[in-house]
């Protein structure tokens, strides 16, 4: 059996609603992150989803530099970026078990299961009834 440092790269999948981020990360000298072939500048414009991203990171005390490449599909532009964050999570303990315990208090292992509820027969919405009259 290979060690995670023996291998090319480690590959984990992110969740979160109803995306999906497949991520490798790969040791490298320099740092990168791509997305669906796209720098993680163009492909999350904003800068609050960059930080999400990079969350894992800057929890984590690992100095190590990856090359980080993302398929990410399905959902909306903010639940793939909580995608991406949680399969980085996810690879960074299988590169080094040491980050295991400041990334699960940070609550990035976990995954967030919350998505839309779905509607029900009878109701206007998941929860909202048609108006009730007595006559």
């Amino acid at each position: 059996m290979t060690t995670a440092t023996e291998k090319r790269y480690i590959e984990k999948m992110g969740r979160r609603k109803t995306s999906s981020a497949r991520v490798r990360i790969t040791p490298a000298t320099k740092m990168s992150v791509v997305i669906n072939n796209k720098p993680v500048e163009e492909y999350f414009p904003t800068v609050d989803m960059q930080t999400v991203v990079n969350e894992p990171f800057a929890i984590s005390a690992t100095t190590q530099k990856f090359t980080i490449t993302v398929v990410a599909k399905g959902g909306g532009i903010h639940s793939q970026a909580e995608a991406v964050r949680h399969g980085i999570a996810q690879a960074l303990v299988e590169f080094d078990a040491d980050n295991k315990t400041t990334i699960k208090k940070a609550k990035l292992l976990t995954r967030d299961s919350r998505a839309k509820e779905r509607r029900k027969f009878g109701l206007k919405k998941a929860r909202k009834s048609p108006q009730w009259s007595k006559r």
